[in-house]
């Protein structure tokens, strides 16, 4: 009776293939909310409607409810499975609909 046969190994080196291609799965860039430029991002002045703003930096990443007057524009990508090599997080405020402030460069968790 033998008890290692050609399928046998074939089952093993089969079975050793996969195991090692599991840790190799690509993983796709991920790039999430809004890319806003900096010559576009130097022309929001205080004062600007909200229509003005959404027509230079597009529509808000996050429009909270529970903060109307607030529009806050965030964006990063993160290439494979490193952390996120672009961050941004800029908010708008406002006071009865035009620009009181301008929040550029805020810190976005180090965990993405």
């Amino acid at each position: 009776m033998q008890l290692v046969t050609p399928k046998s190994i074939l089952v093993v080196l089969l079975l050793a293939t996969v195991l090692a291609m599991s840790g190799c799965v690509y993983r796709a860039n991920i790039s999430q909310g809004n890319i806003v430029e900096e010559e576009d991002l130097d022309q929001v002045e205080v004062g600007m409607t909200r229509n003005q703003i959404r027509f230079l930096l597009g529509t808000p990443m996050i429009d909270d409810p529970f903060h109307m007057n607030r529009w806050d524009y965030v964006y990063y990508v993160k290439i494979g499975r490193n952390d996120a090599s672009a961050k941004r997080w800029i908010s708008i405020l406002f006071d009865d609909d035009k620009v009181s402030e301008i929040r550029r460069n805020q810190e976005l968790s180090p965990a993405l």
